[in-house]
């Protein structure tokens, strides 16, 4: 199951999805684990504070891409790069938008899990 939020970005409603088929359109995109790369970006985030954080430019592309592949699931309409979707916004803050992606994830891997465990009970496993 399929889970999407919108989150405004720099005045931008932009929706975004999350589902079983993003690690792999993420890794086929970009050749990386989307698992590494989120631990990776929440340790250099630390705890939401810019002053503290360890976000170098690999960790802002790493966001980046993710916000892309996410917002391209939700929206097949938009750009079919993740620099030509920026375009339309102007700077806006990693800290405000990563959380909330991060959130919508941890989401969509908690409602697989429990759909697992039902289909347990209900198959009789």
């Amino acid at each position: 199951m399929a889970l999407t939020k919108t989150i405004n970005i720099d005045g931008v409603e932009t929706k975004f999805r999350a589902s079983a088929a993003i690690p792999r359109i993420y890794r086929i995109k970009f050749g990386r684990d989307i698992y590494k790369d989120l631990r990776q970006l929440e340790k250099s985030v630390g705890e939401n504070d810019p002053e503290n954080s360890n976000l170098d430019m690999f960790s802002l592309e790493m966001f980046e891409d993710l916000a892309w592949v996410m917002a391209k699931h939700a929206d097949p309409t938009i750009p079919d790069t993740p620099d030509e979707w920026l375009e339309q916004f102007n700077t806006f803050s990693i800290y405000q938008v990563l959380p909330q992606l991060i959130d919508l994830w941890g989401l969509n891997t908690q409602t697989q899990v429990e759909s697992k465990k039902n289909f347990r009970k209900v198959a009789g496993r």
